[in-house]
């Protein structure tokens, strides 16, 4: 398997590749995985559910301050989500800090909306005809509603960066230890 976290467009083939109009940040990490009897959204579960302790500690943080400024507390990144498996989530569920907003075998699309701005994450899962494996892009995209959006991004955008690619790596791993 090829261990390599590539930054990469957000797939023009995907769902979420029509919410690109007038975003104001967006990002796009793309890895192989050799799980291809897994779904987009069991994929997204893995992930979260192996999030670093590190990630839940920043929210607690990130919730403390933004409740100050009167925004949601979003509850920790993977809060309940062992309540149910993958096949029992339809669209409109929560999952974790997100709502479930598009739903199929190849693609899941999960986001939350405040008075700031929007957040949508598509998990898009495409095959690899060379190779017995998949390749995964997760993507990011961030429309800001006011100038509070575009503050809250000059400092959630950087540990954003370092959020996706750290939780790659650690799902992938713990999945890939697991099989050997």
């Amino acid at each position: 398997m090829n261990n390599q976290i590539d930054k990469t467009d957000v797939p023009g083939d995907s769902q979420i590749s029509t919410a690109l109009v007038n975003v104001y940040y967006q990002d796009a990490h793309r890895f192989s995985t050799i799980y291809k009897e897994r779904s987009a959204l069991q994929i997204w579960l893995a992930h979260a559910t192996s999030a670093p302790a590190w990630i839940n500690f920043l929210m607690a943080v990130r919730n403390k301050v933004v409740s100050l400024l009167g925004l949601k507390d979003l509850g920790n990144f993977a809060d309940k989500l062992n309540e149910k498996s993958a096949e029992e989530y339809r669209v409109g569920d929560r999952i974790g800090i997100f709502t479930l907003l598009f739903l199929s075998e190849n693609e899941v699309i999960l986001g939350d909306s405040d008075k700031h701005l929007d957040v949508k994450i598509s998990i898009f899962k495409e095959s690899k005809a060379d190779e017995n494996s998949n390749l995964v892009t997760i993507s990011t995209l961030v429309h800001v509603h006011n100038l509070l959006g575009k503050v809250y991004m000059l400092f959630v955008a950087p540990i954003h960066k370092m959020i996706v690619p750290a939780t790659i790596r650690r799902a992938e791993f713990k999945v890939t230890s697991k099989k050997s």
